[in-house]
C-alpha cells in the first residue's frame, strides 16, 4: 500500500521523505495553505477596520487580529468625528488566516468613553500581552487634538490594564511598532507629528520603561512596522502612496528601496486602491502583509467624503523577496498558512 501511495504522488509530481505524515516539497509557483478571502474582513459594526495586528493567542490557540475602527457608517458627523471616538476591534481566524469573525471590541478601562483608540501593536513576553496604543482624549472635527501612546497589558487579549502614559519626544505621538532587539531589550518605532511626521524611537529594557532616542527616519510618513525577514531587518512606513520599504542589518540605519508597495492599485474586490497601514507576519520562511483600503477613494468620487469613501477593508498578500528587493503580487490569490512561532507571536 505504501508503495502505491508513493507512485500516487510521483505522478502527481510531489516528494516525500522516509515518512507517510511528512508535508510534500512544493513546486516554486505553489504555496501551501487556504486562498484567503478578498477581503480579507470588513468590521460588521461601523464598516471602518483599519490599522490590523495579527497576533497568536496562546490560550486559545487561535490568530488574533486587533485593529482600529473608524466609524464610517456613523450619519450627522462633522469633519473628521468619525475616525474619532473608536474602540480596538478584534477579529479571529480559526483557519490559520484565510477568513476572520468578528469577536467584539478591547476592554480597556482608560480615559472617559469618548476618548480614541488608534493603531495597536502588541508583542507577547514572559506569559503577558503587552499592547502600544495610541490615545486620543475625545471626538474632535480636525486633526489638532494632543495624542499619546499608552502601555497596556493583559493575559487574554480581551481585556487589558492600564500601565503608564509613555513620555516621548512630543504631545503628539502615534503608531507604535514594537519589536524585541538581539540583546534582549526592546525597541519601539513611531511616528512623531510635531516633527513633519517623522519616525522616531525609544528603547526599553524591560516593556515597561522606556528613553526616548530621536529621530529614526526624516522621511515624511506614518504607521511603521519592523520585522525580521531573509536575513535583514526591514521597516514598512505607510507614506499615502502605498508603503516605502527600507532595509536594515543593525536597526539604526535604514535603507530605502526605491520600489514602493501597494502603491499601484490591484484588481479584486476592494482592493483597487493604494494600499496603507500594514502588519507583517512572518511565518517560516514566508511573510504576510495585512494592510487595510478605502475601496470608495477611486475615480470621479474619490476625493468625496461619504460612507463610500469612509468605509475600510482589511486584506492580506504574501511578501515576494528578489534580489534585495521586497515586492507582492496583490491580484494573485494569497495562499496563507500562519504558524506560530517563538518571537513576537
Amino acid at each position: 500500500m505504501k508503495v502505491f501511495i508513493l507512485f500516487v504522488l510521483a505522478l502527481a509530481g510531489l516528494t516525500v521523505g522516509n515518512d507517510l505524515g511528512a508535508e510534500p516539497s512544493l513546486d516554486k509557483t505553489m504555496r501551501p495553505g487556504k486562498i484567503a478571502a478578498k477581503p480579507l474582513f470588513r468590521d460588521p459594526i461601523y464598516d471602518g477596520a483599519a490599522d490590523p495586528v495579527v497576533i497568536w493567542n496562546r490560550r486559545e490557540r487561535k490568530w488574533f487580529m486587533l485593529y482600529t475602527n473608524r466609524r464610517a457608517n456613523l450619519k450627522d458627523t462633522k469633519g473628521v468625528e468619525w475616525v474619532h471616538g473608536t474602540r480596538i476591534g478584534i477579529a479571529k481566524s480559526t483557519d490559520e488566516g484565510a477568513s476572520w469573525k468578528y469577536k467584539g471590541v478591547a476592554d480597556i478601562s482608560y480615559g472617559s468613553p469618548d476618548f480614541t483608540h488608534w493603531a495597536p501593536d502588541v508583542v507577547y513576553h514572559a506569559g503577558t500581552y503587552h499592547m502600544y496604543l495610541t490615545i486620543v482624549p475625545g471626538i474632535f472635527k480636525d486633526w489638532n487634538a494632543t495624542r499619546d501612546i499608552v502601555h497596556l497589558t493583559s493575559k487574554d487579549l480581551f481585556k487589558w490594564k492600564y500601565e503608564s502614559t509613555l513620555k516621548l519626544a512630543s504631545d503628539r505621538v502615534i503608531d507604535a511598532s514594537v519589536m524585541r532587539l538581539p540583546n534582549g531589550s526592546w525597541r519601539m518605532w513611531y511616528n512623531n507629528e510635531r516633527d513633519k511626521k517623522s519616525i522616531y524611537y525609544a528603547d526599553s529594557p524591560d516593556l515597561y520603561q522606556w528613553e526616548d532616542r530621536g529621530k529614526a527616519l526624516g522621511e515624511r510618513g506614518e504607521g511603521p512596522k519592523v520585522f525580521r525577514w531573509k536575513d535583514k531587518y526591514w521597516m514598512i512606513v505607510d507614506v499615502w502612496k502605498g508603503l516605502a520599504f527600507y532595509s536594515s542589518d543593525d536597526l539604526v540605519n535604514w535603507t530605502r528601496q526605491q520600489q514602493n508597495v501597494l502603491e499601484t492599485p490591484g484588481t479584486g474586490i476592494d482592493d483597487k486602491v493604494i494600499g496603507g497601514h500594514a502588519d507583517v507576519q512572518v511565518s517560516g520562511d514566508r511573510a504576510f502583509l495585512f494592510y487595510f483600503t478605502h475601496p470608495g477613494r477611486q475615480g470621479p468620487q474619490a476625493k468625496a467624503d461619504g460612507y463610500e469613501q469612509r468605509r475600510s477593508s482589511i486584506q492580506v498578500a504574501e511578501l515576494e523577496y528578489n534580489d534585495g528587493v521586497i515586492s507582492c503580487d496583490r491580484d494573485r490569490p494569497t495562499h496563507i498558512r500562519l504558524r506560530p512561532t517563538n518571537g513576537k507571536d
